[in-house]
């Protein structure tokens, strides 16, 4: 990538029209009405039907991205039909999910439909397919979603062999001061900004992510793999820079070049009520900066909904062929 093109990096924020909106809420609001629970395997056929109904510009762009993500590799969509008047309170206990129909959560499984399949991992907030993303007393310098502190730079579920294809974040409510953005850095814009030596050292089977202590380990073994897989001039990635380890000091050395070139591409969106974001999660990492919780009901919310582009290649992994991975 030029110079050029780093001093004027891809708008990656598109504004949704009114009349878009106002049609999305509307089959929104008859979505949530079909039905009390999202979980339902019914309830998710009759979103993807509803998929079909929503504007056409609005699915052209969802379209897009899933066939490519361009080389921002993250797209934000603002003004979607979110009326923080009609919330509650921010949840502020672990483990927090949406199970009760939602007009926000339609939105997030249509588009998650759009995107492919929405999913989930059981022992990630107990599988559900719409997950709270709140701060909780007692765990602001947790690295995860229950924190406030700068979310450091990661691939979401980096150590599993079936991690998503796409996160949607769908913010609620922002933070009272209105500074927590989310991060966002593909490796698209930052593969030319690496050496030759580093790029090789990235494709070998040199590192280790250690999988969270909900998910367990597979007899306590280091399990191996590459940074970077894939076409060596377009590669997949990767990479966890909170649990992600190099096992040689090479891998070491790689991972803090790798985590500059990033860093170097990175942009930062503060989210409003109603922006969406979607990151693809094969080349684009993604992270958020710190924010202060007050614990008033009124702190930030955003609602998280993953999707794969190909539920099948998890079969072995979810029971009756659901949308839920089991392990």
């Amino acid at each position: 990538m030029s110079k050029t093109a780093q001093a004027t990096p891809t708008e990656i924020v598109h504004q949704i029209s009114a009349a878009d909106a106002a049609e999305m809420a509307r089959i929104g609001r008859q979505l949530a009405s079909a039905a009390d629970r999202i979980d339902d395997a019914e309830w998710v056929a009759a979103a993807r039907s509803a998929w079909e109904e929503l504007p056409s510009a609005y699915r052209r762009r969802i379209s897009s991205f899933r066939r490519s993500a361009g080389p921002a590799g993250a797209l934000v969509l603002r003004g979607l039909p979110v009326d923080e008047h009609d919330l509650l309170d921010t949840p502020t206990v672990a483990g927090s999910v949406q199970r009760t129909t939602t007009m926000p959560a339609a939105l997030l499984v249509m588009t998650a439909c759009g995107l492919g399949d929405p999913a989930a991992f059981l022992a990630e907030k107990s599988g559900a397919l719409v997950q709270d993303v709140v701060p909780v007393p007692g765990q602001e310098q947790f690295q995860g979603n229950a924190g406030s502190v700068n979310l450091m730079m990661h691939n979401e579920n980096a150590f599993h062999e079936h991690r998503p294809d796409f996160v949607m974040l769908l913010c609620l409510r922002p933070d009272h001061e209105g500074v927590a953005g989310l991060s966002s850095a593909s490796i698209r814009e930052a593969l030319p900004l690496l050496s030759d030596r580093v790029r090789e050292c990235l494709l070998q089977p040199e590192f280790s992510t250690q999988p969270p202590p909900s998910f367990g380990s597979e007899d306590g073994r280091v399990s191996r793999h590459a940074v970077l897989t894939g076409t060596p001039d377009d590669p997949d990635i990767q990479v966890d820079f909170a649990a992600t380890i190099g096992l040689t000091l090479a891998a070491r050395e790689a991972l803090t070049e790798l985590s500059d070139a990033l860093a170097s591409v990175a942009r930062t969106v503060r989210m409003r009520a109603g922006d969406l974001a979607i990151v693809d999660n094969r080349v684009c990492l993604h992270g958020r900066t710190a924010f202060r919780p007050r614990y008033d009901g009124r702190d930030r919310w955003v609602q998280r909904t993953f999707a794969v582009a190909d539920l099948r290649r998890s079969r072995s992994y979810r029971t009756d062929d659901g949308y839920v991975l089991v392990r």
